[in-house]
């Protein structure tokens, strides 16, 4: 990654940066904090992953997502620089170092006050991890790509713990107790402040299908009836994650008001987050695709629309943990649906049907491979006040939100 941004001129430097690392929360947080900094009048880049139906999706200023023919260009002026490095003998890059290299030119080229940048997988050797951010902010800790980041918490800590620099304050959210001995010693060792997302206190005070009404507290100040757009129990501990480090930034000189906040708050959305893409009969997609994911939804479920059941279409991907994600992903469910995500990492789609049969017997399913099929056979399985819910994987959600949304 180096060699591609030096033979880039380094398009990284001198930019400033929130860099958000985190099994779970990333794209809300990172949401929150860029829509903030924009309703304070800042120019904002955002650079995600994965994204839902295009890499568009993947590059944002103050929520505008890089146009087609602009991409093409930026993809066009890596491959130079990938041309110059492989003939100097270095390695072809990966496809998101790629990106990464995308990202940070068309921020540099677009002259950006601020870019909020989430890591792709894990942190400590991730390709984003070349910058020097004014916040660190790690979200959550869950066993996840255990392939790649190590099969304990600790491990998972000290690899999302990597993005932690010199001197630097980190935020970090609701993790466990292992894991936040992991980033403290880290954060001691780099002489950065650490500062824990529950300093901000969130307390709902009202929900329904459009969202929540929630007070927020930090250092003594206190904002009430805040209409905050994002669904789910797990979006109160972002928001706490977000609030903090919008506070770090004000402390560095970012001009954010109350005002700023309960705009941006207000409008949110998500595609494939708790997200709502038919109310009449009521349709749910959320690409909870790990165990912690899918304890999150489930929990948010159970607040939002308790007594209710659901059918769910799900297609979990092969080196996922299936197991664990179905435990939680079948309570009030009495049909499933089961489906292939797209990609070779869906050859093995139907042994989620063996799963759910082992976890839920009592409960009916089926297996339809294409996934649009799959959605109309959950819809037809309806009855009642049942909802759809629609999860397990990106590849899937891709698909099934072209029922119900033009991308």
């Amino acid at each position: 990654m180096e060699q591609l941004l030096k033979e880039m001129g380094n398009p990284e430097k001198d930019l400033h940066y929130v860099h958000i690392a985190g099994t779970n929360g990333k794209g809300s947080t990172s949401l929150i904090i860029s829509s903030v900094l924009a309703q304070a009048g800042y120019k904002v880049g955002r650079f995600i992953s994965p994204h839902v139906h295009s890499y568009r999706e993947r590059f944002t200023i103050n929520g505008q997502e890089i146009d087609a023919q602009t991409l093409k260009q930026y993809i066009d002026q890596v491959e130079a620089g990938i041309k110059t490095m492989t003939e100097k003998g270095f390695p072809h890059p990966t496809e998101f170092e790629v990106l990464t290299a995308i990202a940070f030119q068309y921020f540099k080229d677009e002259k950006v006050d601020i870019a909020v940048i989430e890591v792709g997988m894990g942190g400590r050797y991730d390709s984003t991890n070349v910058i020097t951010p004014l916040v660190s902010v790690i979200t959550s800790i869950g066993l996840d790509h255990m392939d790649f980041l190590g099969g304990t918490i600790a491990e998972v800590a000290y690899n999302k713990a990597g993005i932690i620099k010199h001197g630097v304050p980190v935020v970090v959210g609701r993790v466990p107790e292992e894991a936040f001995r992991v980033i403290v010693d880290e954060a001691m060792n780099k002489t950065a402040p650490i500062y824990a997302s529950s300093m901000t206190w969130v307390e709902r005070e009202k929900q329904d299908i459009y969202g929540q009404e929630v007070t927020i507290e930090f250092a003594g100040h206190e904002l009430k009836g805040v209409f905050f757009s994002l669904l789910g129990d797990y979006q109160l501990d972002n928001l706490a994650t977000s609030y903090t480090t919008l506070m770090l930034l004000k402390k560095q000189g970012f001009k954010i008001s109350d005002e700023h906040i309960r705009s941006a708050l207000s409008f949110l959305k998500i595609p494939g987050r708790l997200e709502i893409v038919s109310r009449d009969p009521l349709v749910i997609v959320d690409v909870a695709h790990n165990p912690q994911g899918a304890e999150a939804l489930s929990t948010s479920l159970y607040t939002l629309l308790p007594g209710r059941k659901k059918v769910l279409v799900c297609g979990i991907v092969d080196d996922k943990d299936a197991v664990e994600t179905l435990r939680f992903l079948g309570k009030d469910t009495v049909k499933c649906i089961v489906t292939r995500p797209e990609g070779p990492r869906g050859e093995n789609w139907n042994r989620v049907a063996a799963i759910i049969h082992s976890l839920y017997p009592q409960v009916e399913v089926y297996q339809v491979e294409d996934i649009k099929e799959a959605v109309g056979k959950g819809l037809k399985a309806l009855a009642g006040d049942d909802y759809l819910l629609i999860t397990g994987s990106f590849y899937v959600i891709n698909q099934a939100r072209r029922v119900f949304i033009r991308p």
